[in-house]
């Protein structure tokens, strides 16, 4: 009877090693990213997209049901061995005041632009301001992405940056990316995320992950 006891005994030791193990190896650093911009900026649909390259097997929503987001939208994507959430939340006026209750939780953010809207830029800009200003988002990571460039005579890179040069001072240091997209066709979408995962991956000692068991 006592050596049975002591066999027991010791595969529990050895089950409890290989369990501890395995969590360890699948242990993923988790990050949790905000998408921001204006109403009807695209950045539900530059969220589909995201999941839909770096999803095996997802299948994004139509163009033609995805509506506006009122409150928040989530997605998650596992890339390069970390796990990024994404926040995509309203853009609406009334849904800006809410943004902030996710700033300091978030190690990165996405401001879409809806590049074929000339009269809406200069809101676009004043919203940003007023986000970029946050100590809470101090030194994160930030990618600007100048959404719908498959529609005829939107804005490029060369004529949305320099909209936003006056922000310099409060962007700072931090790592900042301003780029073309198309979130319809998911053009430019893998570049983005592929350089905003090796920016916040990189800043991980001012904002460190959490750590999540998958």
């Amino acid at each position: 009877m006592k050596s049975f006891v002591f066999v027991h005994s010791t595969e529990k030791r050895m089950f409890s090693l290989l369990y501890g193990f395995y969590k360890w190896v699948l242990q993923k650093d988790e990050y949790f990213v905000v998408i921001l911009g204006l109403d009807n900026a695209g950045k539900t649909t530059y969220l589909e997209q995201l999941k839909t390259k770096f999803t095996k097997g997802y299948k994004a929503l139509a163009a033609s049901k995805i509506t506006t987001t009122v409150g928040l939208n989530i997605g998650k994507i596992d890339f390069a061995g970390v796990r990024i959430n994404f926040w995509d939340l309203g853009g609406q006026e009334e849904l800006q005041s809410l943004w902030d209750k996710y700033y300091a939780e978030c190690h990165a953010v996405i401001y879409v632009i809806d590049a074929s809207d000339r009269s809406r830029l200069e809101e676009s800009k004043v919203v940003f301001d007023q986000m970029i200003s946050s100590e809470h988002l101090s030194n994160v990571p930030l990618l600007i992405l100048a959404n719908k460039q498959d529609i005829p005579d939107s804005m490029g890179v060369r004529e949305v940056k320099p909209v936003f040069v006056s922000a310099a001072e409060r962007i700072g240091n931090r790592d900042c990316l301003v780029m073309p997209v198309c979130a319809l066709n998911g053009e430019g979408v893998d570049e983005g995320a592929k350089w905003l995962v090796e920016c916040i991956k990189r800043n991980s000692n001012n904002r460190p992950p959490r750590e999540r068991e998958d």
